[in-house]
């Protein structure tokens, strides 16, 4: 298969490939299963197939619905006149619930996903009756350390395709700046070529990433963190107990800033749950779901 054919790869696990027309341009969603729907949301520099091995355990008793969002390993650019700032793609995950009829949806959002996820349930909540919460960005982590340096990165001409020049060779991806720190284990080949391949061989990709990073302000998360105790819905905050990149005293934080949440570990996993530990995440996805709404958190 060729590094172009490579990058357009998603996984068959993920299901049928739909087509979002929505304001702000066209957005890929991957649709399988039947059932309550879980609407899966990935960060920076991954893609839908971030959830691969949690929608296929899933995915036989409920709906699950893996977007593609323009967040630099997607195979649709976005119009320049995008607004691609965090909030913005937050608007434009809730419009693709509208443009999928989804109502009761519960959101489960990863790294800068999860960051997305609390800006649109303290937005547009209207169609969340769940929110999951893995390892990710919260109040003045956004991004982590670990990769600040993209944001000056982003204003300098060429400095990303320096960048990624190194990710067509395997051994650069696992070093500390790029997926070193996230994972325990490798990841498989095709999934791994999906997440770094695009930016540097589909025009517009880059550029698109270079725009959401440019528009990343901490203000903005920290506003969405302050709101969260308005969203009175159940929610699950399922942390990575081995994670390098955010901090387990976050989780907390994060318990405590939501109205009706609890906390769950995921042992044997760094900030990619879904990578290392597919089994125990989608284990607490499917309990959470399927258990009746309650008041109060535990930990």
């Amino acid at each position: 298969m060729s590094t172009l054919e490579r990058s357009h790869w998603r996984s068959p696990a993920l299901g049928e490939q739909r087509m979002l027309d929505l304001p702000g341009g066209r957005l890929h969603a991957y649709d399988t299963g039947s059932g309550p729907a879980i609407v899966f949301v990935h960060g920076l520099l991954v893609n839908a197939n971030l959830w691969r091995k949690v929608v296929e355990r899933l995915s036989p008793n409920f709906r699950c619905i893996a977007l593609d969002l323009p967040l630099g390993s997607h195979t649709l650019p976005m119009p320049q006149s995008t607004d691609l700032a965090p909030p913005a793609i937050a608007a434009m995950i809730a419009d693709a619930l509208g443009a999928l009829e989804l109502d009761d949806v519960t959101l489960v959002g990863n790294d800068t996903g999860g960051a997305l996820c609390q800006m649109l349930v303290t937005s547009r909540p209207e169609r969340i009756g769940r929110l999951v919460l893995t390892s990710c960005d919260y109040r003045n982590q956004f991004p982590p350390a670990m990769f600040a340096y993209f944001k000056p990165a982003a204003r300098i001409p060429g400095a990303f395709k320096v960048l990624f020049a190194p990710m067509r060779l395997r051994f650069p991806r696992y070093l500390p700046f790029a997926f070193g720190w996230l994972v325990k284990r490798k990841i498989d080949r095709d999934a791994e070529d999906s997440y770094v391949l695009p930016a540097g061989v589909i025009r517009g990709v880059e550029a698109d990433v270079k725009r959401v990073i440019a528009g990343i302000d901490k203000a903005d998360l920290i506003r969405a963190a302050d709101r969260l105790g308005a969203f009175e819905k159940p929610a699950l905050v399922a942390w990575s107990r081995e994670d390098r990149l955010f901090k387990p005293a976050h989780a907390g934080r994060l318990v405590q800033d939501l109205t009706n949440a609890r906390l769950e570990w995921i042992d044997d996993a760094r900030t990619f749950s879904m990578e290392d530990n597919p089994a125990r995440l989608a284990e607490l996805i499917a309990g959470f779901v399927r258990e009746p709404a309650r008041a109060g958190a535990t930990t």
